[in-house]
């Protein structure tokens, strides 16, 4: 039997309550579990969208977000790491020279990149118009490309993240 109920929790944020820790932890565990529908999901994001969302949710649900799936450690690489993610506009046009210019610094730059949403191409969907280019990688070849390699990888998120 499951802790809540997904109508329960959109209901509370639909009507401008507080989502508790505990709620907010177990939303994201049931959707990726496959509990909470995918209209469901979209119904609570219309109502955080509507209501907002205090400090305290944001930051619950970002850790929620964050335990949901695998992890990477790079902490054996060596190299410091820094991730610039674009909220939409000029992410394709400078990901590819940021990644290995901030690289030559040092610092290691895992870049997770996204496909196309609609009518335009995608950072990964340019980048795999090039001959063997590919965006697929294990957490391995990752591992290896930031710490032995040039320390710049572009890459899609593995299933699991």
């Amino acid at each position: 039997m499951e802790q809540f109920d997904a109508v329960d929790v959109i209901r509370t944020k639909r009507d401008g309550g507080v989502l508790s820790h505990d709620q907010i932890r177990w939303v994201i565990d049931a959707y990726t579990r496959g509990v909470v529908r995918d209209e469901q999901m979209a119904a609570l994001a219309m109502a955080v969208f509507l209501r907002g969302m205090g400090r305290e949710e944001i930051s619950q649900w970002t850790r929620a977000m964050i335990e949901s799936g695998e992890r990477m450690d790079f902490s054996g690489i060596g190299r410091p790491t820094a991730d610039k993610h674009s909220t939409g506009g000029v992410g394709d046009k400078i990901t590819l020279p940021l990644a290995p210019l901030v690289a030559t610094f040092g610092v290691a730059v895992p870049q997770l990149s996204g496909r196309g949403l609609g009518h335009t191409g995608g950072t990964l969907d340019k980048l795999e118009s090039i001959p063997g280019w590919r965006a697929s990688l294990s957490n391995d070849e990752v591992l290896h490309q930031l710490g032995e390699g040039c320390g710049a990888v572009i890459c899609a998120a593995g299933s699991g993240l």
